[in-house]
């Protein structure tokens, strides 16, 4: 099996086994990122140059012993999650430019536990829409037949994992935006409880019905993803204890 095929748990047991490596991961996933992505569409933002550090931070966990579940997995992210450094455009012209100062309460958990991020993924501008055809960016296709939709707003993300350009993703459901992607992409996707996540750092849709959840390769992943970013947080008013 390919590198990029893997999924969490079974790049988690090879990390761990130390088999392979977090760099070697994440570099299969970015060549294939380069080899694909042109045609799917998938991504706003390749975070390359990030994600081979954290990748190499990753290894110095391992080797020291330091392992969780998602060290050194390459992890994508919804483009309208706030990321420190790395720009943020919930794929509108508005913010093509803007680079959040802080990172989202999920992106934070993710980074704590030695995730890498791959890069920001495409969605209809706003998370407003179905098919990720409304994105002022670019267009996203279904990468199991390209004259598909990969459904939407989180599209850019179920098309990602769908096309092993990540080994996981994060995206938010308002309506359906997680839950239908994964249906259209052959994915699992979970709306989550709303308060279980914390939507600190998230641009808001709704924020009645916000919730950000994880879409994967199977439903272990999911759950895998899912604990890592749950939880109390006390910068989101809407959080649950």
């Amino acid at each position: 099996m390919r590198l990029y095929e893997l999924t969490i748990h079974e790049a988690h047991q090879l990390l761990l086994k130390k088999e392979i490596s977090a760099t070697e991961l994440t570099e299969a996933v970015l060549k294939r990122i380069a080899a694909v992505d042109d045609k799917i569409g998938a991504y706003i933002t390749v975070a390359a140059d990030q994600a081979r550090i954290q990748a190499e931070q990753a290894d110095q966990a391992i080797a020291a012993g330091e392992v969780q579940p998602l060290t050194g997995i390459p992890i994508a992210i919804k483009d309208l999650m706030c990321t420190r450094g790395l720009r943020t455009t919930c794929a509108s012209r508005i913010l093509e430019n803007f680079i959040p100062p802080y990172d989202a309460t999920v992106v934070k958990k993710l980074k704590s536990n030695g995730a890498v991020i791959i890069g920001k993924t495409n969605m209809d501008e706003f998370a407003m829409g179905s098919s990720t055809e409304h994105s002022a960016m670019q267009l996203t296709h279904n990468p199991w037949d390209l004259r598909c939709i990969p459904g939407g707003s989180s599209g850019g993300s179920a098309a990602a994992v769908a096309a092993d350009i990540c080994l996981g993703a994060l995206g938010s459901d308002t309506g359906g935006s997680i839950r239908q992607p994964a249906s259209h992409c052959g994915v699992v996707g979970l709306k989550p409880t709303y308060g279980r996540v914390s939507r600190f750092g998230l641009v808001a849709f709704a924020s009645s019905l916000d919730q950000i959840g994880p879409l994967t390769k199977d439903t272990r992943d999911c759950a895998l993803l899912m604990n890592a970013i749950c939880g109390h947080d006390a910068g989101d008013s809407t959080s649950v204890p």
